[in-house]
């Protein structure tokens, strides 16, 4: 198979997209899209590095977790995690920042596309989080296009469908980890009967 090298051989692969299409981007978030994000759980947030690297990191809490500033600005607080931290170093790096908004059970995807700030201010972790869910940080995103994703990938894979789901996949990370560290398998065990109790009792704090 050939390697696509312009985007006049793409364009030529693939076709124009409509104009309606086009003139569903918007500089800015309609109300449509304030209540998608209002009533979203989970978002994919890409990030871009100085050396080009591309993160992909999931940011999850309750519905309504990512605060709307403005029609231009919104707010996601940075939560308990595992520390590497490699989209918030690009952030510092580039600002650089994509957003992909999901709803359980709703097809369409809300996308945002912006430069992203961090931010420690007392206030802003106080509106961002509690007691019991702190926030560790702000992620302020200015946002310069969004628009609404159509359904076709998640009626593909049919996403919210149980009966296509198939057996639930467990994800061993002892057994990643333990042999890197000169481990065997009773290390492995251990650790991932330490992480289970970790996400169940220690959902918000890194401890």
């Amino acid at each position: 198979m050939a390697e696509l090298r312009t985007i006049a051989a793409l364009r030529e692969r693939l076709g124009e997209p409509r104009a309606t299409t086009r003139a569903k981007i918007l500089p800015a978030i309609d109300p449509q899209g304030a209540a998608f994000i209002a009533r979203s759980p989970f978002l994919m947030m890409a990030t871009r590095g100085a050396d080009g690297r591309v993160e992909v990191s999931p940011k999850g809490d309750g519905a309504g977790f990512v605060h709307l500033e403005s029609e231009t600005s919104l707010l996601i607080p940075e939560r308990a995690g595992n520390n590497l931290a490699f989209g918030l170093s690009h952030i510092l790096e580039t600002g650089a920042i994509g957003l992909n908004f999901m709803l359980p059970g709703t097809n369409e995807m809300f996308r945002v596309s912006g430069q992203a700030t961090l931010h420690d201010d007392q206030d802003l972790l106080a509106r961002l989080g509690t007691a019991e869910r702190p926030a560790l940080l702000a992620i302020r995103v200015q946002v310069q296009q969004c628009y609404f994703h159509c359904a076709r990938a998640v009626l593909r894979s049919q996403l919210w469908q149980p009966d296509s789901w198939g057996p639930r996949v467990k994800v061993s990370f002892g057994d990643i980890i333990a042999p890197r560290v000169g481990g065997d398998a009773t290390m492995a065990k251990a650790m991932d009967d330490q992480l289970e109790s970790r996400m169940q009792t220690n959902l918000w704090k890194n401890k």
